[in-house]
């Protein structure tokens, strides 16, 4: 992660700088790209008031923290859990998204109809869409026996995958797992 530093109305400390950047080099552990964020740190000093504004552009994110008191050690303690509470914030965003986009997403099915002259191709004489539930091949081979189809899609609970269970001819259960 590239940190520039900018000090106005004073002279940082060698100690105070090592401080500085050793404290905000943390937060790379949040950015999925290192290589790329740019992290802008701004300390002033205002008569009594040591300030720090700090702005993060990193991946799709942009955020930015200030805050003040009168060390500047606590204020860039202060502006890093700022920092780090919407970095963390953002993340557990982006996980609910993923995850709520996995769980949520739909399967389509086609129904063709096949006739006996051959050489005219097959058409879709229906479609339906539903959400997959989740469970396990073994409930999933239950369920199948259980109804009057040929085949159940149902979403993997093990592998979070969509799979496809379907009788075979001679009565046994195959599995159709794309994931693997």
């Amino acid at each position: 992660m590239n940190i520039s530093f900018t000090f106005k109305h004073f002279d940082p400390s060698p100690h105070l700088r090592e401080y500085a950047n050793k404290r905000f080099a943390k937060l790379g552990k949040y950015v999925k790209d290192v290589d790329n964020a740019e992290l802008q740190v701004n300390l002033l000093v205002e008569k009594f008031r040591h300030k720090a504004d700090v702005i993060l552009d990193a991946d799709t994110m942009h955020l930015s923290a200030v805050e003040a008191s009168e060390d500047m050690y606590a204020t860039i303690d202060m502006v890093l859990d700022k920092l780090e509470a919407q970095l963390r914030k953002q993340r557990e965003k982006m996980k609910g998204k993923t995850r709520k986009a996995r769980q949520e997403r739909e399967v389509r099915m086609d129904y063709l109809s096949f006739m006996e002259d051959r050489s005219i191709a097959p058409t879709i004489v229906g479609t339906d869409s539903y959400l997959p539930k989740p469970m396990s091949v073994d409930e999933a081979a239950m369920q199948l026996d259980t109804l009057d189809h040929e085949f159940l899609v149902f979403r993997n609970s093990e592998t979070e995958g969509i799979n496809v269970i379907y009788k075979r001819d001679n009565g046994d259960f195959g599995l159709i797992d794309p994931g693997s």
